[in-house]
């Protein structure tokens, strides 16, 4: 990679009116008949984002940015980039590096009601793209079940299965084989049917949850500590059954 990168970053508006756009649930709720490309390669015109630290000092630098025709998510300081479009039905496809050493970061599907956990994560349900642990589920303030809960769902009591604050919130994938070495572009695909969410990376099935709690709502992009590079975000249509 080059050692000097013009980054472009683009100011979003303030965080009171990022939070508001992605907190509205009245605009309607697309389910995709053609390709949309989320990430369009040039600017961050179809996001909106939502980083609490930049409530109180706005001068903090950018959690995303363009640079080199990717949208880079810088990892801090934290939050999230939020479609401003509402989706159901579809299927989601992102290819993703980790530039750097590896760390966290997620797609977040679902999403609605910001700051709902821990005042940062919206109300959603978390795909994980941490190196080493990519496809796991997370709920937020959402819930979603899988096969063999006591296994894949590990909870120590008093603890619940649920989406809250101090619940058992993560679900483990089926296999952590399916990423590729540091560096190397990964591709993620999730397929959100009606209550269903299935997950494949790298063309392996990592996970496949039913009866989740929520069957709508925005994508989002989390800033969570590390860069990660996004070549392509796109939603299209499901193949019919």
């Amino acid at each position: 990679m080059p050692k000097r990168v013009i980054v472009t970053s683009f100011l979003l508006g303030s965080l009171a009116l990022a939070a508001t756009a992605i907190a509205q649930t009245t605009d309607p709720v697309v389910t995709p008949d053609r390709t949309i490309a989320l990430w369009n390669g040039k600017d961050l015109s179809n996001w909106a984002a939502d980083v609490p630290k930049r409530d109180a000092d706005p001068s903090l630098p950018a959690s995303f940015v363009v640079r080199g025709g990717m949208l880079v998510s810088l990892g801090k300081p934290e939050g999230h980039l939020v479609t401003k479009q509402a989706y159901r039905d579809y299927r989601l496809v992102a290819e993703y590096r980790f530039p750097g050493a590896g760390g966290n970061c997620g797609l977040l599907i679902h999403a609605s009601t910001p700051r709902a956990l821990y005042k940062m994560f919206p109300k959603s349900i978390e795909v994980q793209m941490q190196s080493g642990n990519a496809g796991d589920f997370w709920c937020i303030q959402e819930d979603i079940a899988v096969p063999d809960m006591e296994a894949r769902r590990p909870r120590k009591p008093p603890q619940k299965w649920g989406g809250a604050e101090g619940d058992a919130r993560r679900i483990l994938n089926l296999t952590d084989d399916s990423e590729k070495p540091l560096g190397e572009w990964n591709t993620m695909v999730i397929e959100a049917r009606g209550d269903t969410v299935t997950v494949w990376v790298n063309g392996t099935l990592v996970n496949r949850g039913h009866g989740a709690t929520a069957s709508q709502g925005r994508i989002a992009v989390q800033a969570e500590g590390t860069e990660v590079e996004f070549r392509k975000i796109e939603i299209g249509p499901l193949a019919k059954q």
